[in-house]
């Protein structure tokens, strides 16, 4: 058995090295994506297109508007006159987000009334325009408290003005650097699109190319043949993941405080869920381009309810269940609590099962449909 083992895997091995394209294919894109994605998976939002009108034109509104000039989340495109040249602004995409402050502002202010701020959001990229908002609240409010401390107290010597002082401590991630939770997610992603597409795809290109039958009748077993096919990108996927958890590591400086050996045990039972995904689409393919087209039909989804970017709380239930047999999923939870945390098999037992259990029913079918396929 293991000498036709080693003859098996010497010849994956061979094919590779006389692939003059095989390194190129296998690294460089993955690092182009690993930059791509590094760069632009990011909840924070810069230079919103704003506009302001200032009916008040006191202190206070001129305060107001120096703290949103201040920051580099928005920049100011007009500053208008007009209420129809704010409705101008947002119709013609000039700007996404508009400010107006109504006469009496300053007023209010002193007179210690509520005074209102009409903002103005496009809602056709609903994603930017709550992370505006979002950002809006905040400079509102510090403003409100800076106008609060220098304001004169007006009510009667015996009422007490209290407030609450919020102080938060993030843990893990100080500074609450979003690519500090897309980069390891970006790892797990990119290694499923490539195991599962070099699994796939090899195991198909050898029955159409017709080599599929010879080897059938040379000596060696089926169970041979796929270890012999799955072994050799298994290896391709551990270099894989460290390439690009190195890459990650030096380039975005993603802290990595876990244990490298979790993490190795975590990257290894991933890998044999995706080598099973990879293994059973072969099963239903007959051509490269079938296998393309089910590569995209279960992968995509896959990414999608994975946790990647979009919370698996907030899913539907029959979604929510969905993801109970998406691999992916899992290995997220293992790398970003290796990567930042640093916790160890005590918390991320549940997961690591999980990974296993995936592993041992994806290869156990995937290998009855394909001895089957054989036969």
């Amino acid at each position: 058995m293991f000498d036709r083992l080693y003859v098996m895997l010497m010849k994956e091995f061979l094919e590779l090295k006389r692939d003059r394209w095989a390194m190129f294919r296998l690294i460089v894109p993955m690092i182009i994506q690993m930059l791509v994605f590094g760069y632009a998976a990011t909840f924070t939002v810069y230079h919103v297109k704003t506009a302001i009108l200032d009916l008040d034109h006191s202190q206070a509104s001129r305060s107001l508007i120096s703290h949103f000039v201040a920051t580099s989340h928005f920049d100011v495109v007009d500053v208008a006159t007009t209420q129809s040249a704010i409705t101008r602004d947002i119709d013609h995409d000039e700007a996404v987000i508009a400010i107006v402050i109504h006469a009496g502002f300053n007023q209010d202010l002193e007179n210690g009334r509520s005074a209102p701020l009409q903002v103005i959001v496009d809602g056709t990229n609903s994603n930017t325009a709550l992370i505006a908002l979002g950002y809006i609240s905040q400079i509102v409010t510090q403003f409100s408290a800076s106008q609060v401390s220098t304001l004169p107290f007006r009510g009667k010597p015996s009422i007490s003005l209290q407030g609450i002082s919020l102080q938060y401590q993030p843990w893990f991630n100080e500074g609450l650097n979003d690519r500090w939770f897309f980069i390891p997610g970006v790892i797990g992603t990119l290694t499923l699109m490539q195991v599962v597409s070099l699994t796939a795809f090899a195991i198909v290109r050898e029955r159409e190319v017709g080599t599929l039958e010879q080897i059938m009748v040379s000596p060696i077993r089926p169970y041979e043949f796929i270890l012999g096919k799955t072994i050799p990108f298994f290896l391709i996927g551990l270099g894989d993941i460290a390439l690009v958890v190195a890459f990650g590591i030096l380039w975005f400086h993603i802290p990595f405080v876990g244990n490298p050996w979790i993490m190795l045990l975590g990257a290894s039972l991933f890998l044999l869920a995706a080598l099973g995904m990879g293994l059973l689409l072969s099963t239903f393919s007959q051509t490269q381009q079938q296998a393309f087209a089910l590569n995209f039909f279960f992968v995509n989804p896959f990414f999608i309810l994975s946790g990647f970017a979009f919370p698996i709380a907030a899913m539907p239930k029959l979604l929510q269940w969905f993801t109970v047999i998406n691999p992916l999923r899992y290995f997220l939870v293992v790398i970003r609590a290796v990567f930042l945390k640093g916790v160890g098999l005590a918390v991320l037992w549940p997961d690591m099962l999980a990974l296993t259990l995936l592993a041992l029913v994806m290869l156990t079918i995937s290998v009855l449909r394909f001895r089957k396929s054989l036969d």
